[in-house]
């Protein structure tokens, strides 16, 4: 009996054993799993044997470790996740999945009914809409797509139009009734992820737009501002918090364009708003967004930490104070040296809540799970000397929504206290 077929030895699998062939009946390209489970990631070290056929950002037929077809996904051997799932079975990923699974990501927002509060909404929340690897925004008549996948990157252009057919006219609420309306696209991705990936997206030409949240009216940096610009995430804490702030002093750390303290001015009514942030860009469009509402804000640029030890030491203190830093654990290995950063900023911005105030809290850290991020909140009562009643637990506002076999979805942690 000859010997099973061994392939030439490639860079990229050299960590994996040998395989003796390609599964039975395999339809090309195909990957062959180690094991598998319905995560939509199935990382590179759990990838048995790959066609050589197979390409980069290629859609592949994925087949368990009994050679049964499992399903099929995008394929990327340079990231460690080596495949995003799409379907499991043997559902076609052809233009018709395409087009439908961009139409019931818009049907979704619809049955929402986000549009009647805003212009402004996640409308494809990657792996919540089973479009693992794509994020797009939608602000008025602009469609900021953020890749975090090669092969959602390599189909931009079909997917652009089937949102736009799926989405009809554009429009603005800050331009209602305007005719002249087109859409507008622009592309992103984080610097990392690209050279993760291996694709680089052309740069965009600055775009800015006014969108309005609950009649508020924000300026939205597409191009040059964190991420795709705003955090839509936000919207129904902000509205929430507005409720708690009628003739309250307010600070609104790590406030980025405002978005919780003009919220709190606006709608909620507050005495008076201080924000806070580090990022000098953020802070002028913070200040346009003042602008544009015709309201006084107190915009301070400062870090967080050196702020709050100042405000300690001068005995200052707020009826409502929100924290809502950036991501402060973006991978794993940063675990430790982020949650101290948690726990730091948490104990001391809770010193500074007035007796019977009210503390908002935020962790944007998907690898950080709320059971951890809430542990380290109630552990930094303890030098902070105070005493937390929770209120409530929210997350992201449900244009983000979460897929159960995937609880890195569920990123955005929110925890509502009253200080004691």
């Amino acid at each position: 009996m000859p010997p099973p077929r061994r392939p030439a030895p490639r860079d990229r699998y050299d960590d994996e054993p040998a395989f003796t062939g390609p599964p039975p009946n395999a339809q090309s390209p195909w990957v062959l799993l180690r094991s598998a489970n319905k995560h939509p990631f199935i990382f590179k070290r759990m990838l048995r044997d790959v066609d050589p056929k197979a390409a980069p950002g290629d859609v592949v037929n994925v087949y368990d470790k009994a050679g049964l077809l499992f399903g099929r996904g995008l394929f990327n051997p340079r990231s460690q996740i080596g495949l995003r799932m799409l379907v499991h079975g043997d559902a076609p990923v052809d233009d018709p999945f395409w087009s439908a699974a961009i139409e019931r990501a818009v049907e979704l927002r619809r049955r929402l009914k986000i549009e009647e509060a805003t212009d402004a909404y996640r409308v494809v929340h990657a792996e919540g809409d089973g479009l693992s690897g794509l994020i797009v925004e939608r602000y008025a008549n602009y469609l900021v797509f953020e890749f975090f996948s090669l092969g959602m990157f390599q189909r931009a252009e079909m997917l652009a139009g089937h949102l736009m057919t799926s989405l009809g006219e554009a429009r603005s609420l800050d331009r209602p009734g305007a005719a002249d309306l087109k859409w507008q696209r622009v592309l992103r991705a984080d610097d990392e992820m690209e050279r993760i990936e291996g694709f680089k997206v052309p740069a965009s030409p600055p775009a800015s737009v006014v969108i309005r949240e609950h009649g508020i009216r924000y300026r939205v940096d597409m191009t040059g501002g964190h991420k795709t610009g705003f955090f839509c995430d936000q919207r129904e804490n902000r509205r929430h918090l507005a409720g708690l702030c009628e003739g309250a002093n307010v600070l609104d750390l790590c406030c980025y364009t405002g978005g919780f303290g003009l919220a709190a001015r606006i709608l909620g009514k507050a005495k008076e708003v201080t924000s806070v942030d580090l990022d000098e860009a953020a802070l002028a469009v913070a200040k346009e967004n003042v602008n544009l509402n015709n309201v006084r804000l107190n915009l301070v640029h400062s870090d967080a930490f050196i702020y709050l030890r100042q405000m300690i030491s001068m005995g200052r203190q707020f009826d409502v104070v929100v924290l809502d830093p950036p991501k402060l654990v973006a991978h794993r290995e940063d675990m430790e040296e982020g949650m101290r950063k948690y726990f730091d900023l948490n104990g001391l911005s809770m010193q500074v809540v007035k007796p019977g105030g009210f503390f908002l809290t935020c962790s944007c850290s998907g690898v950080v799970n709320r059971e951890m991020f809430e542990e380290t909140v109630i552990r930094a009562t303890r030098p902070a000397k105070r005493t937390l009643q929770l209120l409530a637990r929210t997350g992201a506002s449900p244009d983000h929504p979460i897929l159960s076999t995937c609880p890195e979805s569920e990123y955005l942690k929110a925890l509502w206290y009253r200080v004691q």
